[in-house]
């Protein structure tokens, strides 16, 4: 298995090299190019965070306000590690592309890693599903939002279940991942709580002993509750806007070719029903699964009905992700079926809720496999062709991914200009701030980010930030900063047609 694990790390890495350019991975002050969208808000956010004073809760960026880094999808179990090494990195730099190539090594390492707990010890099966777990169409579209592309965790998580079905006495590590994956990004860790609550769901249907999983369930649960209490999570706003539905599962989304390089050709976008596009909702489970998928059903559905029936823990918790997925409005292709109406605020906390289908298109890639590589030679060869057929099947996602990694947005303002005074200044005013900007004036939020990326090369404590939420809701205070005289040591800016001025 070690083989099979080093030769998966080999093969993420040469994608990972071939993905992401030199200056992509280690990023530092200076460069003539900007982060963009969702990537530049988590690069601003550990780049103060790594430069901040600890604070308590640890997570608290002291020179953003005090905003909780997880707010800001910051990553805050990579962040925590950079932070404690701050005084060996150079200026300005974020482990956000460093995030992206440790995912893409990881992602079929943990693949492999999680077959083997279904007993198998092969080179070529345990090749084939990391290669295939590493071409899944949802994990690699996912860039943009380094966080989220966390799949391994997923995979560590059926890994985990696999083997505490048996007995294995691997309960601390499995409990220590739900912290793990909470400290990535709250939505996985929901996603990898289900899979540990399947293992005492599957024993209980199983009538075997339960009960001892069920307190090791537990635990994984009061793991993370204790990390959210300790470190600050509790208590998040959003926008107050009610959007849990909009970023749903449509139900073509799994047969929904967008980007298949076999099937793709007429289609030119993700599948929607609610007007906002289908990005979080998409989930196309790629040619390779598909083929898969008809060849255990047509060649093994006995051996399919007992593995459901064997693992009915993980189905139920399968299924109860398809439905968070699909959401209280459920979409066919373009039409809204219905609409249940607003879901419970709790819901809110999710509402991109179609990626909650991820770890449900990871196990029935991990079921696939397992039972073709147990029909004996043939079935391992199905296995690697079914293998090659995903990956070919994702190229047109892959390269979307490499296109998107090596675009260099140039700076739109005078950033030689900027930077001197920025690096002098004490702190920061940006006018307008972020809450005072309305949601459609999409110009000046780009701007305003865009100034954070520059701001954030040399920390300074600054006056606002783009959060995905907040323990309190920002206020618009900008009339009031106005009214003051700029301060001494205070570098105020303000956006006015189309440009940055500074303020006297």
């Amino acid at each position: 298995m070690r083989i099979a694990l080093t030769l998966a790390a080999i093969w993420g890495a040469g994608m990972a090299f071939w993905l992401f350019p030199a200056d992509f991975l280690w990023p530092v002050a200076g460069g003539g190019w900007r982060p963009v969208g969702d990537a530049a808000q988590h690069a601003v956010a550990q780049r103060y965070f790594i430069a901040s004073a600890w604070v308590w809760p640890p997570l608290n960026v002291a020179m953003l306000g005090g905003l909780n880094l997880a707010f800001a999808d910051g990553i805050p179990l990579l962040a925590l590690a950079l932070k404690a090494l701050a005084p060996l990195l150079p200026s300005g730099f974020h482990g956000i592309g460093l995030w992206y190539a440790l995912v893409w090594v990881l992602t079929p390492v943990c693949a492999a890693w999680a077959m083997a707990g279904a007993g198998e010890r092969r080179l070529l099966p345990l090749l084939a599903v990391a290669v295939a777990a590493a071409s899944m169409p949802a994990f690699i579209m996912r860039f943009g939002h380094a966080a989220l592309c966390g799949h391994f965790l997923l995979w560590l998580g059926l890994g985990f279940y696999l083997r505490l079905v048996v007995g294995a006495r691997v309960w601390p590590g499995a409990i220590l991942l739900q912290g793990a994956t909470l400290l990535v990004h709250p939505y996985l860790a929901v996603m990898n709580l289900a899979l540990l609550a399947a293992v005492p769901a599957t024993l209980l249907l199983r009538r075997a002993p339960w009960l001892g999983a069920a307190w090791g369930a537990a635990a994984g649960l009061a793991l993370v509750g204790g990390i959210m209490t300790v470190l600050g999570y509790l208590g998040a706003v959003g926008d107050g806007q009610r959007w849990y539905g909009a970023f749903a599962l449509n139900l073509l989304s799994p047969i929904w070719p967008f980007r298949s390089w076999f099937l793709g050709g007429g289609f030119t976008a993700e599948i929607d029903a609610t007007g906002h596009g289908g990005w979080e909702g998409y989930n196309w489970l790629g040619f390779g699964l598909w083929l898969g998928l008809a060849a255990v059903l047509l060649l093994r559905p006995v051996a399919v009905l007992g593995g459901l029936w064997r693992h009915g823990g993980l189905v139920l918790a399968c299924l109860g992700l398809s439905l968070l997925a699909v959401s209280f409005r459920v979409g066919l292709g373009p039409a809204l079926l219905f609409d249940l109406g607003e879901a419970p605020g709790l819901f809110e906390q999710f509402r991109a809720s179609g990626r909650f289908f991820w770890p449900v298109g990871a196990a029935a890639l991990l079921g696939v496999a397992v039972l073709l590589a147990r029909q004996g030679r043939a079935g391992i060869l199905v296995l690697v062709v079914l293998a090659a057929v995903q990956c070919l099947d994702a190229a047109p996602a892959r390269q979307a991914l490499h296109d998107w990694a090596r675009a260099q947005h140039p700076w739109r303002m005078d950033a030689a200009r900027l930077r001197p005074l920025l690096a002098a200044a004490e702190r920061v005013t940006l006018l307008p701030s972020w809450p005072c900007t309305a949601a459609e004036d999409h110009a000046t939020r780009e701007a305003l980010l865009e100034m954070l990326a520059l701001a954030s090369e040399t920390p300074r404590p600054i006056n606002t930030m783009y959060a995905a939420r907040w323990r309190e809701a920002p206020r618009c205070t900008d009339a009031a900063i106005r009214a003051t005289p700029v301060a001494a040591g205070e570098l105020r800016l303000d956006y006015v047609a189309g440009g940055w001025r500074v303020m006297r």
